[in-house]
């Protein structure tokens, strides 16, 4: 029997719910996802609760506040003018509270997102944590293949 170790390529359907018990990710009702350990792909707290796995379990465990995402960091809370968005995106775009805005990483391969959370004139404040830091999860799993 293939148990789930450091590094193991996976296919698994799985199941993550914030606090309030909705689905962040579902991938159950459609095709399985596949995935390598230690990439990134899942945070490492879910990650070590795979290890020793057994291919066919399926199994659900909860991770406390913080466990999985962090904590959440006032630090990553940031302001950005609004006339640098308007240089480095759509001049014209409009911005509310609650949108998801895209931001290149210095090396323009890859990118990271950060929620507006006020605006303010001239300037916004943009919350760059994990939208489930410092908040339980549900984590349900379905391992069907491990190589």
């Amino acid at each position: 029997m293939n148990l789930i170790q450091a590094g193991s390529f996976l296919t698994l359907h799985y199941r993550l719910s914030g606090p309030d018990g909705a689905d962040v990710i579902n991938t159950f009702d459609d095709k399985p996802a596949t995935l390598s350990l230690g990439t990134g792909e899942l945070s490492p707290a879910i990650e070590a609760r795979l290890i020793g796995l057994a291919e066919g379990t399926r199994t659900q465990f909860e991770l406390a506040a913080g466990e999985a995402f962090g904590e959440r960091n006032a630090d990553m809370l940031q302001r950005v003018k609004l006339s640098l968005l308007r240089q480095l995106g759509d001049p014209h775009e409009e911005y509310h509270v609650g949108d998801v805005v895209q931001f290149p990483t210095p090396d323009g391969q890859a990118s990271y997102a950060g929620v507006i959370r006020e605006v303010d004139g001239d300037a916004l404040l943009f919350d760059f944590n994990h939208p489930l830091a410092g908040q339980p999860v549900s984590f349900e799993v379905q391992v069907i293949g491990v190589l």
